[in-house]
């Protein structure tokens, strides 16, 4: 009796030891399970870890080194939920799959809702792919089979085919008795939809509608007519862009005939636009999947192919310099100051790109209001290249002693700074308009203009200004 009672305070006193302040495993805690699963004490795994949420669980693996994941899963055993396989990343769950037999994972992705196992197979390897659906039951196999063909990103994928659709004369009494009846329905709905004979969607009726109204008032006289309609084609980005736009819950997914054939909510477009804005950002900086977890190989080719393009935009920009050796040998000046014009321009235009591509993201800057876009990108850079022109010109006149070269910094400053404000919402736009995704090209070509041009103009200012000879 009374080790029944303490049992719970130990375990509580596990909880705690096993986070740190930020909410986070710590590093003895992840050394005490992987000894564990080392020695094969599976008694000592499952105590340390079946108090953990499943997102801790998630956690857990995807601080386990790769090589000891599929062991670590195996020790788990039914702690290594359907939830928990959801929660981890792409590459910590394809380590996961591999260890485990296509039956264990095909039970896992049948406890789950349709889109998160669309989610769990479709990155899969066409040959695990096809072992997994083999061990699926007929219905869910169907079902994961259909969102596969669809494209990938789009509606089709990640939407849910758990809803529920009644007829639009059903009364409210009705509609009610027909959930209480039905308990294969989803258990998770915010909505109810109301479709016509051919399953087109015609309205929608929220729960609190239903609830508040009296039994004998038919659906069609409390359903919302108006409703955002997805199609099942439309990229997963543009989804999310809706639901920001409408403030939805949840919409309705419709194939080319307009027939109900599933429903995204509101959870999954939290997890898209998260994972759309790190790709933006990620691919700004040419970083690839930018994930801790991506094996090396993969990083590598990601990053190599922009460090190479990087190198090709510097030795253009050392072509530039090249033209003004003798210049540069006249006033060392020069070269002390060059990479000031640079670094500043690529700065701005950084800046500028920044904003531009977030714009283009979100649906903010359209044909519409590009040339307005572009004004006040320059009026922008046109103040701040006058504040910048002016810091930098007195510093140079004061540091060497000399009034020419201040002006002409300064001047070579203002223009930089002007055709980086350009060029970051310029090039960006262009990208987009040949079907080009601006956040991948961008800052090459950004940088490359920002280098050598600020190289050109300060240089040439220099020489043509009779500054040096």
């Amino acid at each position: 009796m009374t080790s029944d009672i303490a049992s719970p305070n130990i375990i509580d006193t596990e909880i705690v030891e096993t986070l740190d302040e930020d909410n986070r495993l710590t590093r003895d805690y992840v050394d005490r399970v992987l000894d564990a699963v080392e020695d094969g004490n599976l008694n000592e795994v499952r105590r340390l870890v079946e108090p953990l949420h499943e997102a801790d669980i998630a956690d857990l693996l995807e601080l386990t080194p790769s090589e000891r994941r599929g062991e670590l899963a195996i020790s788990l055993g039914d702690l290594m939920s359907a939830e928990v396989l959801a929660e981890v990343n792409d590459y910590v769950r394809e380590d996961i799959i591999d260890a485990l037999p296509a039956a264990q994972v095909a039970g896992l992705a049948g406890q789950l809702d349709s889109d998160d196992a669309v989610a769990i197979i479709e990155d899969m390897e066409a040959e695990d792919q096809q072992a997994v659906l083999a061990e699926l039951d007929p219905e869910d196999r169907a079902v994961i089979e259909d969102a596969l063909s669809y494209p990938d990103e789009s509606a089709g994928r990640i939407m849910q085919r758990e809803l529920v659709a009644v007829p639009e004369h059903m009364t409210v009494g009705q509609l009610i008795d027909y959930l209480r009846d039905h308990q294969d329905l989803t258990t998770e709905f915010w909505e109810v939809f109301v479709v016509d004979p051919q399953h087109k969607p015609v309205g929608t009726c929220k729960l609190s509608w239903i609830m508040r109204s009296e039994r004998k008032v038919p659906v069609s006289d409390i359903m919302m007519h108006e409703q955002t309609l997805i199609p099942v084609d439309m990229d997963q980005e543009e989804v999310a862009l809706r639901f920001q736009k409408y403030a939805l819950i949840s919409a309705a997914v419709v194939d080319a005939s307009g027939r109900l054939v599933g429903v995204i909510t509101a959870d999954d477009i939290v997890h898209i636009i998260q994972e759309e804005a790190d790709e933006d950002i990620l691919r700004l900086s040419g970083a690839g999947d930018g994930d801790i977890n991506e094996p090396i190989a993969d990083s590598y080719k990601a990053r190599v192919r922009w460090l190479i393009a990087n190198l090709g935009t510097a030795l253009v920009a050392s072509s530039v310099i090249s033209f003004f050796g003798a210049a540069i040998e006249h006033m060392v000046a020069l070269a002390v100051l060059m990479p000031i014009v640079a670094g500043v321009g690529g700065n701005a235009g950084t800046q500028t790109l920044a904003v531009t591509v977030r714009a283009i993201a979100t649906n903010q800057l359209t044909d519409s209001n590009t040339r307005r876009a572009i004004k006040r990108e320059m009026a922008i850079a046109f103040m701040n290249g006058a504040t910048i022109a002016a810091l930098a010109g007195i510093g140079v006149t004061f540091w060497f002693q000399n009034l020419h070269l201040g002006f002409v910094i300064a001047a070579a400053m203002q223009c930089n700074i002007l055709l980086a404000g350009f060029a970051g919402v310029f090039i960006p736009v262009m990208l987009d308009r040949f079907d080009q995704d601006p956040a991948v090209a961008s800052s090459v070509f950004v940088t490359m203009i920002t280098d050598s041009m600020g190289f050109l103009i300060f240089l040439s200012l220099a020489v043509f200004s009779g500054l040096v000879g």
